[in-house]
């Protein structure tokens, strides 16, 4: 007996099915978002000093930002000299966190110092100032 094949159309027409595929890229998408850790920087631009010895900032860190102007600012708002030390008491009373000082170029080092000492009276264990790798 010989069997013959036939060239049809097929009954069903083919479709490709696209929500697997949405399915893996909005997985994909979650992951990637949900994963992704992000540096708080302070929204006041200061114009950091450079140095050879720069290291990559921590994740976790308090940074404050000093302006030519003499402001202090944490998280893009001012607080002034006073505000430092609650600020620091506060943010470290589950685990000590390093402070980092965004000093800029042109800011009085006076205030800077003064910065650094409010951060140590307030429980800072590492205090270090930022600066851009040169």
């Amino acid at each position: 007996m010989r069997f013959r094949r036939t060239l049809e159309d097929p009954e069903d027409p083919i479709e490709l099915n696209l929500i697997p595929l949405i399915d893996i890229i909005m997985f994909l998408l979650i992951f990637f978002v949900s994963t992704t850790s992000f540096i708080e920087e302070p929204g006041v631009p200061v114009v950091k000093p450079s140095a050879a010895s720069a290291r990559l900032l921590d994740k976790n860190s308090i940074i404050f930002a000093v302006t030519p102007d003499g402001k202090v600012a944490y998280g893009g708002k001012e607080i002034g000299l006073g505000g430092v030390r609650p600020t620091v008491k506060r943010l470290c009373a589950k685990e000590p966190l390093p402070v980092v000082i965004q000093a800029d170029d042109n800011a009085r080092s006076g205030l800077v110092i003064r910065v650094i000492d409010e951060a140590k009276l307030g429980g800072a264990r590492n205090v270090s100032m930022a600066t851009e790798k040169s």
